[in-house]
């Protein structure tokens, strides 16, 4: 019999080193049942958890891949992610889970860096040129957009290196140079230039065309994400004459889809001003007239439109890891929607909100359901229905 860990060594030599895929050891039905009980136990009090959704082919699925550079003692450039809760960096090549397209892009552009003599930037001396490489694709779509991060604005040959990476990947659509000169954990600098294409690419999602720039936020598996949010479609099923909030909507895919699928006026709200702005104008490709986005804090509008007399008839809520504050809880609460879509990507945070909201209001959880979209990692998705509506099937 093999030994599992030599087993999965031979599948990803940095397994241990890189910390990604915490599952990638396991089966992948095994890896189904540990979120699915993961869930159970954190939410089966709210509800029963249905069967969580995986994939057919939980491979390769990462649109998006970020790759940091740095030059070791011998002069050798390496290029990979950060291991686990460290600054070393585990050099990659591909990774099971990334786009391969993406892999074979970051690979040729460090065999690129000596011919054009272009250094890799060094945290102690805050001095180099390229920083991190990322690498955005649409699955639907096939347009590839490359980032160079890199750690001073000046770019010798620039035209002579596009022309390079073109030449080996004539399917890129759009390179840009995003600067980033602080010493900073962050990727992404403030100033960008376009240095080919348009800066930005397009992807389809639940029928929708979407705007993706290097800042904006999008699902990272368009697969499972069809999956996601069809799940919270049906749970709102909409009629025609509802007003919509979608909070934390980023560049406005939820609340996009749900225009499209007949809701009366959708409201987005997102603080992020570059995926406001692509939010816009992905209203504007889809020729939607009912729905409108603000630029604000999602907490702090919230609180003003609990205040008002129109107020949303559903609210689709989608927060980040952290889940949601009190002020925004308290502000859903106080509007009283009919009906409450909580997407989660943290089952922790998650049932701590929906315990906050069951405490203090009258919301009962009506449907819990699991998406795997990330095989191979401890994450999962799930995406809640409350409504104050009572009804005898509720646990």
């Amino acid at each position: 019999m093999n030994n599992p860990k030599t087993t999965v060594n031979k599948i990803c030599p940095v397994f241990k080193k890189c910390g990604g895929c915490q599952m990638l050891n396991l089966p992948y039905s095994e890896q189904l049942k540990i979120k699915q009980k993961k869930c159970e136990r954190l939410l089966g009090k709210f509800n029963k958890v249905l069967p969580i959704i995986g994939m057919e082919n939980p491979y390769h699925y990462r649109n998006k891949v970020q790759a940091a550079f740095y030059t070791d003692r011998r002069g050798k450039i390496i290029s990979g992610v950060y291991q686990s809760g460290t600054h070393r960096i585990a050099g990659v090549d591909s990774c099971l889970i990334e786009d391969s397209k993406a892999d074979e892009i970051i690979v040729a552009v460090r065999k690129l860096l000596p011919s054009f003599k272009l250094t890799t930037y060094n945290e102690d001396s805050g001095k180099g040129f390229l920083r991190h490489i990322l690498v955005k694709r649409g699955f639907a779509t096939n347009q590839i957009m490359l980032v160079l991060v890199t750690g001073t604005p000046v770019f010798p040959s620039k035209n002579n290196f596009v022309k390079a990476i073109l030449k080996q990947f004539p399917e890129i659509t759009t390179v840009v140079q995003n600067i980033n000169g602080y010493r900073t954990n962050l990727v992404l600098g403030e100033n960008q230039k376009v240095l080919y294409g348009r800066g930005y690419i397009e992807d389809i999602l639940c029928g929708c065309r979407f705007r993706i720039s290097p800042k904006s936020f999008y699902q990272i598996n368009p697969v499972q994400t069809e999956v996601l949010y069809n799940t919270a479609m049906d749970y709102a099923d909409l009629r025609g004459n509802e007003t919509v909030l979608d909070t934390y909507c980023g560049i406005g895919t939820i609340g996009i889809i749900a225009a499209k699928r007949g809701a009366g006026r959708v409201i987005g709200v997102e603080l992020n001003g570059d995926a406001v702005r692509d939010a816009k104008v992905n209203a504007a490709a889809n020729n939607l007239k009912n729905i409108r986005f603000y630029k604000a804090d999602a907490g702090e509008f919230m609180a003003e439109v609990a205040d008002e007399e129109s107020k949303p008839d559903i609210v689709f809520m989608d927060p980040p890891r952290a889940g949601s504050d009190i002020k925004f809880l308290d502000s859903l609460i106080k509007m009283s929607p009919q009906k409450v879509v909580y997407i989660s990507c943290n089952p922790e945070t998650l049932a701590r909100d929906l315990e906050y909201i069951a405490q203090n209001s009258e919301y009962v959880v009506k449907k819990i359901q699991p998406v795997d979209m990330f095989p191979h990692t401890s994450h999962v998705e799930t995406v809640v229905l409350l409504s104050r509506e009572k009804t005898d099937n509720n646990i």
